[in-house]
């Protein structure tokens, strides 16, 4: 199974207790790729972090590994120019550059986690479902889908980046990648990576929510547990931000306490990072 996480090195904390619930259910070979840049800014995920990482998968199955990929060089040569000012850090541009990787180029397809993604369960189904003639698969935006209709006016096919399963090689084939890093080169776009990802994808299946549950709380049947931004209106309009490494935040304000044994084994770990 091929995991990509994009970022710098600010989402060691996130990754960490990713691949540690990872590990908790998926017990086969894992090979996770961690692709980073070094930009003004922004500062490289470590290669101590990765090594660290590298060791801990092993531990599972020896057959499994962690890689570092620096792609500075692949984005300085691509640069999201109209969207380098947006919310968001360069790093969430990467996942759009993976044509431009030998190492992830080669792969037959790959599921990219954005760093605050929690694994519930088995993901072999959701990995290994028939991707013929899908470009990628991915769940339905718990916002954006009902704003955003890039393919039919009333159509709902408006998918979160967060959890995205690619065909690598009908990516090539068609271009995906290049077209979403031309959008982003030539036109601002609100959630610019998720924009352009969704502008140039033109075959994709929606998979089931459990494969990318937004909402603060897992369903019983959620797979994957996203913790992404929520809007709240009560006392007052506020965005809600609680990650999986926050665990006070976890415990105080999401009542959530099923992943503490994987809490209790990262805040063993965590002085590792």
């Amino acid at each position: 199974m091929n995991i990509l996480y994009c970022g710098d090195k600010g989402i060691a904390r996130g990754a960490l207790v990713s691949i540690l619930s990872i590990l908790k259910h998926n017990k086969g070979v894992l090979h996770f790729y961690i692709m980073t840049i070094n930009y003004e800014d922004t500062k490289a995920f470590t290669r101590k972090t990765a090594d660290f990482l590298d060791k801990l998968v092993k531990k599972t199955n020896a057959k499994s590994f962690v890689k570092l990929i620096d792609a500075t060089e692949i984005f300085k040569a691509n640069l999201p120019k109209k969207n380098m000012g947006s919310y968001f850090t360069p790093c969430s541009m990467l996942r759009l550059y993976m044509d431009k990787v030998p190492e992830i180029a080669e792969l037959d397809r790959v599921l990219y986690l954005d760093y605050d993604v929690v694994c519930r369960g088995d993901l072999g189904e959701f990995y290994s479902m028939d991707l013929t003639g899908v470009e990628a698969a991915g769940v339905l935006d718990i916002y954006g889908r009902r704003w955003y209709h890039y393919h039919g006016l009333f159509k709902q096919d408006y998918m979160n980046s967060g959890v995205m399963l690619f065909n690598i090689p009908l990516c090539l084939e068609t271009g995906m990648f290049e077209k979403a890093v031309e959008l982003c080169k030539t036109k601002w776009m609100m959630l610019a990576d998720q924009a352009a990802l969704n502008r140039s994808i033109s075959r994709r299946v929606l998979a089931d929510r459990k494969y990318n549950e937004q909402e603060e709380r897992p369903r019983e049947d959620t797979i994957l547990h996203h913790f992404s931004n929520n809007f709240k209106f009560w006392p007052y309009f506020h965005v809600q931000k609680v990650k999986p490494f926050e665990i006070d935040k976890i415990h105080e304000v999401l009542k959530i306490t099923e992943y503490d044994d994987i809490l209790n084994e990262y805040n063993k770990l965590k002085d590792n990072l």
